[in-house]
């Protein structure tokens, strides 16, 4: 069964939560929001969908401590064609922890965990994804005439 589209008030498809997820599990690249002494940061990391939760390697310095710390953060990933101008974008919000290192050496045997940095000795990190908003741009002729 599908579903219909629903657009917002940009003319913007709203992507349901399973969409969301599955744009998320797409692309290697998203960016982490967090607060690092007290002011917002944004950093580029490599990542793996598990489930509901976001997965990916850290260093031993501030995404690991609001990690430790168990912090509320933002996680952003998007695509989008600049030739077509169409695409999506997906914000996930949700609390950061360090995984186990029992279940770190399991989830590396599992999933695809590859850092990109080369890191001594980098722990698993991970977003549980407790809410997840989703925007597509669709193709003209797709738009509604009016906002919604």
């Amino acid at each position: 069964m599908t579903t219909a589209q629903r657009f917002d008030h940009s003319r913007l498809e709203i992507v349901e939560r399973t969409e969301c997820l599955r744009l998320l599990s797409s692309v290697p690249l998203g960016r982490l929001v967090y607060t690092s002494g007290g002011l917002p940061a944004v950093r580029l990391v490599n990542f793996v969908i598990d489930d509901d939760t976001i997965v990916f390697s850290s260093a031993r310095g501030d995404k690991f401590r609001a990690a430790e710390r168990g912090d509320v953060v933002a996680f952003e990933a998007d695509d989008v064609d600049l030739e077509r101008h169409n695409g999506w974008t997906v914000t996930a919000i949700g609390r950061l922890s360090v995984v186990t290192d029992d279940e770190a050496g399991e989830l590396r045997r599992v999933l695809p965990l590859h850092s990109w940095l080369p890191m001594d000795d980098p722990a698993l990190v991970r977003v549980g994804v407790e809410s997840v908003h989703g925007r597509r741009l669709v193709p003209w002729g797709k738009r509604p005439r009016t906002g919604a």
